[in-house]
């Protein structure tokens, strides 16, 4: 997300930082730079006026203006009227409430909100700890109901049964019943997609709205429709008095529009992102973290907190005492680390949150493929567990065998045991730091020590 306004900033603060005085033409200059940056990520025009209005306004004082770094001054008024842009800080759902507290989902068609419906009710129970009923209320799209009760069987969440030939008033209240009378802590409605045009529709998603009264109402949109989400939004609000908006499919936006036009556009906060396909893949938003990526300082504290929840605490002990008792690091512990990376969404959504990962050339960049880690546990899974545990016994004929089961080359494998010998010694050195922990805390004080298990 963000990858093509993130590389038209940098090009334009690069150039601002190369200049030892500013001047107002300079200023203007860059200014057109990120105006045009911004209309290209799809921000809408009135949105992108305002913002260049404030930092324009703010980066011609004289306080920047005779700045001893003056183009990291202006990177600053940036970065916080993006931040100001998209809302400054983290909106929580608001479950402060007699339960059940009342989730109620709408959108357009195809935005996702079933799926997100999943996402939303794992992240409550996994995180929150609470006890989560979902209920679909589509009887129009087949096989809404059965999709979502099969994520709710996958994610261990309780689920309201329905069908098709009852009215989604009587269904939402029913589920709302059982909730109360079953002290469960949150229901997560689940709405027919529908456009704002339709009267009939929106008609009915009002009175289902008023029957249940939620206390937190989100609109689920996809990202990648740009600023068309803002003006959704905008047009969902005024039938249902919207509480936040939850992005879906970010992964695959590269210019961000969305983001940054629809808290200004509706004044709602943007709560959570859909990141990807995975169940776990739903972040909440924090404005700094995402303009801290856009300016390609990286996001730690996202980094950190996917470390610390998803990282197999057990595992990490095992190899951590296997290692203080002098045990060397073999081949099966490197391919549950990239187990691991692949459990927290990958080494590409990990690296892209390391600060001055950006500034690397592409060549280096494909290195941290997701497909190189699936390549690595192919090669490692040929082995035998005395080859695993013994990798200087491997030689060529063993290289060919092992390369032919993983449907690689032998130079794939060779490539394998130069990394696995780079991570030996990183290891070692990770003994020498106080283990995980010690490298945590590096994480957390902006270090960069290179993977952090």
């Amino acid at each position: 997300m963000f990858d093509q306004l993130s590389d038209r900033l940098k090009s334009t603060f690069k150039g601002l930082n190369g200049k030892g005085r500013l001047t107002e033409v300079n200023i203007s200059e860059a200014m057109r730079e990120v105006r045009m940056a911004l209309l290209e990520a799809d921000v809408s025009l009135e949105v992108t006026k305002i913002f260049i209005e404030r930092v324009k306004s703010q980066a011609i004082g004289q306080e920047v203006l005779n700045s001893l770094t003056p183009g990291q001054a202006v990177v600053k008024i940036v970065n916080d009227e993006l931040v100001t842009l998209m809302g400054e800080e983290n909106d929580r759902l608001n479950l402060s409430t007699k339960p059940p507290a009342v989730v109620f989902m709408a959108g357009l068609q195809g935005a996702g909100k079933t799926t997100t419906t999943g996402k939303l009710g794992n992240l409550l129970k996994q995180r929150e700890k609470k006890s989560v009923l979902l209920v679909s209320t589509d009887i129009y799209r087949p096989a809404a109901i059965e999709q979502l009760q099969l994520l709710s069987e996958t994610l261990n969440l309780q689920f309201f049964p329905s069908d098709t030939t009852q009215r989604p008033v009587d269904i939402a209240t029913n589920a709302v019943d059982h909730a109360r009378k079953n002290g469960i802590d949150v229901v997560i409605v689940d709405t027919a997609g529908r456009l704002h045009v339709d009267e009939e529709m929106m008609a009915e998603i009002r009175e289902l709205h008023q029957a249940i009264n939620p206390i937190e109402t989100l609109f689920v949109v996809d990202s990648m429709t740009g600023q068309d989400a803002a003006n959704s939004a905008r047009a969902f609000d005024q039938a249902l008095s919207l509480t936040g908006v939850v992005l879906t499919k970010t992964d695959g936006d590269a210019r961000g529009g969305a983001a940054l036009s629809i808290r200004h556009v509706t004044g709602k906060p943007i709560k959570f992102l859909g990141t990807g396909e995975a169940m776990d893949a739903l972040e909440p938003f924090h404005p700094d973290r995402v303009v801290s990526r856009i300016l390609g300082m990286g996001d730690v504290l996202t980094l950190v907190e996917e470390v610390e929840r998803k990282v197999d605490k057990k595992k990490a002990e095992k190899l951590a005492t296997k290692l203080a008792k002098g045990k060397g690091f073999d081949l099966e512990d490197y391919k549950e680390q990239m187990e691991q990376m692949e459990k927290m969404g990958g080494v590409m959504s990990m690296v892209d949150k390391l600060p001055g990962v950006n500034n690397l050339p592409p060549k280096a960049m494909d290195q941290f493929g997701d497909k190189q880690t699936k390549q690595v546990i192919a090669i490692i899974n040929s082995m035998t567990p005395n080859e695993r545990r013994f990798p200087a016994t491997l030689r060529g004929s063993r290289k060919k065998r092992i390369a032919l089961g993983a449907g690689t080359q032998v130079q794939d494998v060779n490539r394998l045991l130069k990394q696995f010998m780079q991570m030996q010694k990183m290891m070692k050195r990770m003994k020498k730091k106080g283990g995980m922990k010690g490298m945590m805390d590096q994480f957390r004080g902006g270090g960069m020590p290179g993977m952090p298990f």
